[in-house]
């Protein structure tokens, strides 16, 4: 079974753009919803649109609440979880999902700029 988001929870994901390095994923719901158990299996940006609560649970049934301010944008670890808008508005979030992690050399100097 896959524990792909776009496919456990295709009412909530969506593919915006893909190629071979990234997937960007758009991810919207509605107080009160919640999502089946998925996997993000790479290190991921994330960016809140809107500001939003939700409630995460992990495979042992433990849960942390994170709220996210409109415009936050931050780093994630690969993680496994379901998740629960527990706030009063619409969740609204983009993802960018990293296919393959960047060498660790090439991590090293930072970032690619051209002249």
């Amino acid at each position: 079974m896959s524990e792909d988001p776009v496919l456990t929870n295709p009412d909530h994901y969506s593919v915006v753009f893909e190629n071979d390095h990234v997937r960007v994923l758009e991810y919207v719901d509605q107080p009160g919803d919640r999502t089946t158990m998925h996997a993000h299996p790479g290190q991921r940006d994330v960016h809140a649109e809107r500001p939003s609560r939700r409630r995460l649970y992990s495979e042992d049934g433990r849960s942390r609440d994170v709220e996210l301010s409109s415009g936050t944008a931050g780093w994630l670890p690969a993680q496994r979880h379901a998740g629960h808008n527990v706030g009063p508005g619409e969740t609204h979030v983009i993802f960018v999902e990293l296919k393959q992690p960047r060498p660790a050399a090439e991590a090293a100097l930072g970032p690619t700029t051209r002249s």
